[in-house]
């Protein structure tokens, strides 16, 4: 169980409430970061748990979760949580987890999840699409499909995507199923491996050698796990690939660290749209 034998690592910071009267965590809450990490696994395998399992006719109930102390965390450490899915029987899913301190293993545990009937409590068959989707994670493949194309190929995805974040979270009226710009812009939507869209944004030519992303729309529940990157990386080379020098896009105040994280800077132009702040922003295309 040695760090580079997870693919997936959450991070956190010990809190105060954590501590127990040794001065070191109390040990149950180990528990609790396991836990947590398995949430952030399911993100990293592009999966809205909820919707997934619903989806899938089924859910995961916890059946043994057992926990190895090797040392412990104190206030205010940095630790890292690895977590594995290590085996999948014919109900049940086994994940194994460390937390790390640096390179020092403090703590390993295991979690056995059966895969049950959510009313009956009865197990049930672990799917064949979710047995070969944890099996590609964890032999190193990608999460995501992002398809580019036009509204008429991708606008139902891209509208009930924009709904929910524009519409439903930030009570933006925008025109959500399509405007001029749409009908003339490239447009990607982002898709996990069940086929479930997650996010989209689209491209529209700016002039003087430039490209405009906009209308950049990622699920809530999978935000930070790569899938607006993706999003951009689409755009992006395909403003490359019709000869545009640069690409700009108009950031919501909120996300300006993501965008400048991903290389784009901002032009100093600040202002407010439906009642959010603003940010112009750009980014020069290299070869």
């Amino acid at each position: 169980m040695n760090p580079p034998s997870f693919r997936f690592h959450d991070t956190l910071r010990v809190r105060w409430a954590e501590v127990d009267m040794q001065k070191i965590v109390f040990n149950g809450h180990y528990l609790m970061y396991f836990d947590t990490a398995v949430a952030g696994y399911w993100r990293a395998l592009a999966l809205p748990y909820h919707d997934v399992m619903e989806m899938l006719g089924g859910d995961l109930f916890v059946r043994k979760a057992s926990v190895e102390y090797e040392g412990s965390a104190a206030y205010d450490d940095q630790l890292r949580v690895g977590m594995r899915c290590a085996r999948i029987g014919n109900s049940s899913i086994l994940f194994e987890g460390v937390v790390l301190r640096g390179n020092s293993r403090l703590v390993r545990g295991e979690l056995v999840y059966v895969f049950a009937d959510p009313v009956r409590k009865m197990p049930l068959a672990v799917p064949a699409a979710l047995r070969e989707l944890l099996d590609a994670f964890e032999a190193g493949q990608g999460m995501l499909d992002v398809r580019t194309g036009t509204w008429d190929t991708l606008g139902r995805e891209a509208a009930a995507l924009r709904r929910a974040v524009f519409g439903h979270e930030q009570g933006i009226s925008l025109p959500m199923d399509g405007d001029a710009g749409d009908a003339q812009a490239l447009h990607a939507v982002a898709y996990n491996r069940l086929g479930m869209p997650l996010g989209t944004g689209r491209l529209l030519e700016a002039g003087d050698g430039a490209s405009r992303v906009g209308r950049m729309a990622v699920r809530a529940d999978l935000r930070g796990s790569g899938i607006g990157r993706a999003l951009l990386q689409a755009l992006e080379g395909a403003a490359r690939q019709r000869g545009d020098r640069s690409v700009v896009l108009d950031a919501q105040a909120g996300v300006e660290g993501f965008y400048t994280r991903t290389g784009y800077a901002a032009t100093g132009r600040r202002f407010d749209a439906a009642g959010i702040a603003h940010v112009e922003m750009s980014r020069r295309l290299g070869a």
